[in-house]
């Protein structure tokens, strides 16, 4: 399976928003707040208007990065998105945010969706009791994910769930820390998604 192995940091410098995709150390060993402009050589030197494609693109790719998927996974999200029934661009949201790498990420099971996506990748998690080692299955309301009996004492769970104190669960689950679970109650509304990704932008750049 192909996945992207270089440095993350980089991300969060071209978007020029912290992305969090290192979890707690994006609070504490931040690039982005001792190096605020974008990655590459003389970055500094050259501005130019950014044109409408440039904004569609970076909206794109904001979304491609906070979710950790590569080019071809995202289309593909969109392209199912775009065959739903309703809104195209609150489809593809929805899509992403039920992906279980991402709900293992957001009740707190990792401190990030790259921590989530090898919880998963390493059977740590299951659903409704049958362990799942997929990080794009699919959550359906009823669903219970779970951390499995014997990964409950991994440190790295442990410390994601103990500085993920302060982290809001998002309304459409619910989480019992004392038994490491958590269930699907509700599909998620666009206010319980990141504000800060621009679907229709995303609409707008594959529509060209």
């Amino acid at each position: 399976m192909a996945r992207y192995e270089g440095p993350v940091c980089r991300h969060c410098r071209r978007e020029g928003v912290k992305l969090f995709l290192k979890g707690e150390k994006c609070f504490t060993k931040c690039t982005l707040d001792r190096r605020a402009m974008p990655p590459g050589m003389h970055t500094q030197v050259r501005r130019r208007k950014v044109s409408d494609y440039g904004i569609q693109l970076r909206a794109k790719q904001r979304a491609r990065r906070i979710y950790f998927l590569l080019e071809g996974q995202f289309r593909l999200y969109f392209n199912r998105a775009s065959k739903m029934a309703g809104v195209t661009g609150l489809n593809l949201l929805r899509l992403l945010e039920t992906r279980l790498d991402n709900v293992v990420y957001r009740v707190g099971f990792a401190a990030s969706r790259r921590d989530a996506r090898q919880l998963v990748s390493h059977r740590h998690v299951t659903v409704n009791g049958r362990i799942v080692n997929v990080p794009s299955y699919a959550v359906r309301i009823g669903d219970v994910i779970a951390v499995k009996e014997k990964s409950k004492e991994v440190d790295r769970i442990k410390n994601a769930l103990d500085a993920g104190e302060q982290r809001t669960v998002s309304p459409w689950l619910t989480l019992d820390k004392e038994q490491m679970t958590a269930k699907v109650v509700a599909q998620p509304g666009r206010d319980d998604m990141d504000q800060t990704i621009q679907e229709q932008l995303i609409v707008e750049f594959y529509s060209r």
